[in-house]
């Protein structure tokens, strides 16, 4: 499949790069600095340079989606910034992607989400910001006509992945996941039609990812 992947220079999505491209997959790595793009290159990606909260749909996002099998949001405002480029990121950027995968007949979209955007306003005060442009971006990927998936990892990790997790819609508490795990769960869903159409969390766990995914 030939896979666009939004924010390929973040420390689970380079995971994910690697991981695709091991895989087969042909992989368009996304980024907004040009000092990224050699190390997207790199993971086995072709680098695109492209700022999500700069440019329109009808641009330069519209090609870089153009003639890709599907599109990952694994892009973010990051630690540190402030409420308004979480709008304009982690919301914004995505429905743009939303919008051009829609304009371009590209069916399948998966969303690197949150655990708590299904409900924002449970979480601590400074989280809230985030987790409410998560919410909204799920929401209006809910509401396209795509085959989306949307992911919700709890707190991510730098430890080593165990290739085993625990997934459902709602896991009913919280906990931690390494980002090894959680890009491994995009890679195996990616092409399971089973998950099509669902949202549902992940956490470290003790089932084959596969095999999780399977029950989803």
């Amino acid at each position: 499949m030939k896979v666009l992947v939004a924010g390929a220079h973040g420390k689970t999505a380079r995971r994910l790069v690697r991981m695709l491209a091991e895989d087969g997959h042909e992989v368009r790595g996304l980024v907004r600095k040009e000092e990224q793009m050699p190390d997207v290159e790199a993971d086995g990606a072709k680098p695109v340079l492209v700022d999500l909260e700069a440019e329109g749909v009808e641009g330069a996002v519209g090609r870089a989606v153009e003639g890709c099998d599907a599109v990952i949001f694994a892009a973010g405002a990051g630690p540190g910034s402030g409420a308004a480029r979480k709008e304009t990121m982690d919301y914004g950027g995505a429905v743009k992607l939303i919008l051009a995968a829609e304009a371009h007949n590209v069916r399948r979209y998966l969303m690197l989400s949150s655990m708590g955007a299904g409900d924002p306003e449970a979480g601590s005060e400074a989280m809230r910001p985030y987790l409410r442009a998560k919410a909204r971006a799920d929401e209006r990927l809910h509401e396209s006509g795509l085959d989306f998936t949307v992911i919700r990892p709890g707190s991510l990790t730098d430890d080593e992945g165990t290739g085993r997790i625990e997934a459902a819609e709602s896991l009913g508490r919280r906990g931690e996941i390494s980002r090894e795990d959680a890009a491994r769960t995009f890679a195996e869903a990616l092409e399971m039609e089973n998950t099509h159409r669902k949202t549902f969390e992940i956490l470290a766990g003790d089932t084959p990812i596969r095999e999780a995914l399977q029950k989803i």
